[in-house]
C-alpha cells in the first residue's frame, strides 16, 4: 500500500520537550491532557480550513454535536461491549447538604469521594461519528447520506506520548448507504489522504489496522477486522521512529450501525456505513515534528497549502 515512511524530522530538540519549550503544548497534572498554545491552535485551524477546501464540493451535510452523547445511544452503539477500557461516563453529585458536607470532607482529606456521585445520562463522545447514527433512523434516501462532523473526543488511555491524548479533536466524513457506495467512498479517501499529506510534505503510508478491542474475545474481533480489511490507517512518524502513529483512519463498519440504530437502504436492507477520521492534533504534531517548531522555518509550499 505505498512506499515506506521516510523520516524527515527537522527539530533537533526532542519532540515533547520542544513542544513545551515553545509554548505549543502546556502540560497539566493529568497524563494525556494538554493545554494548547496560540501557534498550535493556529495550525489546527489551518488544518481544518484545508479539510474544508478538500471536501467542500462533496456535498456533505454539516453537523456538529457537543462532546457528550446520550447514554442510551452510547449503549446501542455497543462501544462498551468492544472497548470498555476506553469509554468515559459523566457522573454528577446527587444528594442533600449533609451528603455535600461529607463529600467535601472526603475531598479535603484526599480520600475516595466516588460514592457521592452517580452516573448521568451523558457519556463522553468516543468518536466524532457516534452521534450521527441515532439521527438516521428510518429509510435513507436513494443516494444514501454523507456528513461532515467534528468533535472533541475522549479515550481513557493516558500516556506520555503527546500524540496519544485523552481528550482530542476528530474531524470526520461519514457515509451511509449500500455496501458498494460506502466502500467506494472509503477507497477513494485512502487515495485522497495520501495526496493531501504530499501537499503538507509529510511522509505518510496507509496500512491495514485493527481497533484495540478488549479481552480475549477482542483479539478474535481484531483478527477478523484485519482479515476482512475493514480498517486502514495513515501512518506518520511523530513520537517514535520505530512506531509510526495513525493520523487518519478509514473504517468500514459493514451494517453494524444500520442494525443498531434501525436505518435502511430503500430496498429494506440494513444500511452500511464508513467513516474517514482526521486526528487534528496528531496532524498538527506531525507538522511540527517534520518541519520544526517555528512556522517561519516551514517550507513555502506547506505554508501556502495551510495559510496558518
Amino acid at each position: 500500500m505505498g512506499a515506506p515512511i521516510v523520516s524527515r524530522v527537522r527539530p533537533e530538540t526532542p519532540l515533547l520537550e520542544g513542544l513545551v519549550e515553545n509554548g505549543l503544548l502546556v502540560p497539566t497534572k493529568c497524563q494525556g491532557i494538554w493545554g494548547r498554545g496560540a501557534v498550535f491552535e493556529r495550525v489546527v485551524g489551518a488544518i481544518e480550513r484545508l479539510i474544508d477546501d478538500e471536501t467542500r464540493s462533496d456535498g456533505a451535510s454539516f453537523l456538529r454535536f457537543p462532546p457528550v452523547i446520550p447514554r442510551p445511544d452510547f449503549e446501542r452503539s455497543e462501544f462498551a461491549k468492544a472497548f470498555p477500557h476506553l469509554g468515559g461516563v459523566v457522573h454528577a453529585f446527587v444528594g442533600d447538604s449533609d451528603r455535600h458536607h461529607q463529600m467535601q470532607e472526603r475531598i479535603e482529606a484526599g480520600g475516595d469521594w466516588s460514592e457521592f456521585v452517580k452516573m448521568t445520562d451523558c457519556v463522553l463522545t468516543p468518536a466524532a461519528c457516534y452521534p450521527v447514527y441515532a439521527t438516521l433512523e428510518g429509510v435513507l434516501p436513494e443516494q444514501g447520506r454523507l456528513f461532515d462532523v467534528s468533535s472533541y473526543c475522549f479515550r481513557h488511555e493516558p500516556s506520555s506520548d503527546p500524540a496519544r491524548m485523552v481528550a482530542f479533536r476528530m474531524r470526520e466524513q461519514v457515509r451511509a448507504g449500500t455496501p458498494a457506495e460506502v466502500m467506494a467512498f472509503r477507497e477513494s479517501w485512502i487515495v485522497r489522504a495520501r495526496d493531501l499529506f504530499e501537499r503538507l510534505d509529510i511522509p505518510a503510508s496507509p496500512a491495514p489496522a485493527s481497533d484495540p478491542f478488549f479481552g480475549r474475545g477482542g483479539r478474535l474481533l481484531a483478527l477478523t477486522q484485519a482479515e476482512q480489511r475493514l480498517k486502514f490507517e495513515l501512518l506518520v512518524r511523530i513520537h517514535l521512529d520505530e512506531q509510526p502513529t495513525a493520523v487518519m483512519s478509514f473504517n468500514y463498519h459493514q451494517d453494524h450501525f444500520g442494525r443498531a440504530f434501525g436505518f435502511t437502504t430503500p430496498d429494506g436492507a440494513a444500511a452500511h456505513t464508513a467513516c474517514v477520521g482526521f486526528g487534528l492534533e496528531r496532524i498538527a504534531l506531525a507538522l511540527f515534528r517534520t518541519h520544526g517548531f517555528a512556522l517561519e522555518g516551514w517550507p513555502g509550499a506547506v505554508l501556502s497549502a495551510l495559510k496558518p
